[in-house]
């Protein structure tokens, strides 16, 4: 049979309790072999124990070591399932597609929306859908969640309270888990699997909102090596002088100081062009980098990343965002606008 590793880190799928009481981590394995026998079926499966920890509590170290120890496991198994909570999700999928480059197998994370102790949860079906992709799917790590495949950096927690948690607005899905399970080719190997281990996570996800002073991340900037950007539509925040809630000069004080900005979207589809509009030209002379369709979280992460292995090269780590590792971002891509809908620029 295919050798797959089970890597449980923790979250919803392993806990125990709930209403009334709070959910708390579990013994998992035994519920998953008492819940889910079927799932021996498939594959010679691996259990192995990384943590049994709340989503909550996932950092940045634990990525590192995550990345590392499936470094070291992937080549000797046919694909992996990490077994994840759902919160933070997105971020770790993001951060082992960086870490992980070109890995031999698939490399798949789940979770659940209910333990899977319960009657109706949805743990019992992702795991299996998450086992057959790590035997069938892409060579990438992935999301597998609600009979769907995703590719991991470009994921969002969409839904709280629904089993349809996850939605790829930019990239399509990588397989449908039907009566038939389909999936694509996904990304091609790039060169010889290698680990990327390292993040520097003196980072900060600045969200741009009507009356945000700006005097508020302007202290911030002693304190952070980088930032990433929430702005508006295709790149936007206020730069009015006369408002006096300008962000101008938080661009102009981070290029002193050598801290980066990257630039991403609220909107959940297509991305940023800084070129468009005045804000987004106006921060571009002041080195801000556009980071395309990336997600918040996969933007975060790969600064980490990049600040890590170019420390001292603001032109390097510009390169770095910008190129897509992992299928993280699409190259070229520019801010779709309904039809009709003019493009207006600033008169000032």
């Amino acid at each position: 049979m295919p050798r797959v590793l089970l890597l449980h880190t923790g979250g919803t799928l392993g806990m125990a309790g709930g209403r009334p009481s709070a959910l708390r981590p579990a013994a998992f394995f035994k519920t998953l072999k008492a819940r889910v026998p079927e799932l021996f079926q498939l594959a010679d499966i691996e259990l192995q124990l990384f943590s049994n920890l709340d989503s909550s509590e996932m950092q940045p170290e634990l990525w590192g070591r995550m990345a590392t120890h499936l470094h070291q496991q992937l080549q000797d198994f046919d694909g992996a399932v990490v077994t994840h909570g759902t919160d933070t999700l997105a971020y770790t999928a993001s951060a082992l597609s960086f870490m992980l480059r070109n890995p031999p197998c698939p490399v798949v994370l789940t979770g659940s929306q209910r333990p899977l102790g319960e009657v109706r949860s949805d743990a019992r079906l992702n795991l299996i859908d998450a086992v057959l992709s790590a035997l069938q799917g892409p060579r990438e790590v992935t999301i597998c969640f609600d009979s769907h495949l995703y590719r991991g950096n470009r994921t969002r927690k969409v839904k709280v309270s629904e089993y349809d948690a996850f939605e790829s607005p930019n990239c399509p899905v990588l397989g449908t888990l039907g009566v038939d399970a389909t999936f694509e080719p996904g990304l091609r190997p790039k060169g010889p699997f290698r680990l990327y281990e390292k993040l520097d996570p003196r980072v900060f996800l600045l969200k741009v909102y009507p009356g945000l002073d700006p005097a508020l991340p302007l202290q911030l900037l002693p304190h952070v090596r980088g930032l990433v950007l929430e702005a508006y539509g295709a790149g936007n925040f206020p730069i009015d002088p006369d408002l006096g809630r300008s962000l101008m000069p938080l661009f102009i004080q981070a290029r002193e100081r050598g801290v980066p900005i990257v630039v991403v979207s609220q909107a959940h589809r297509n991305g940023v062009d800084l070129s468009l509009y005045e804000s987004g030209a106006a921060s571009l002379a002041q080195g801000a980098v556009g980071g395309a369709d990336l997600t918040p979280s996969a933007a975060l992460v790969k600064l980490m990343q990049g600040l890590a292995y170019h420390p001292r090269s603001p032109e390097a780590l510009a390169r770095f965002i910008q190129t897509p590792v992992a299928g993280e971002l699409t190259v070229g891509r520019r801010t779709v606008e309904p039809p009709g809908q003019r493009r207006h620029k600033s008169t000032r």
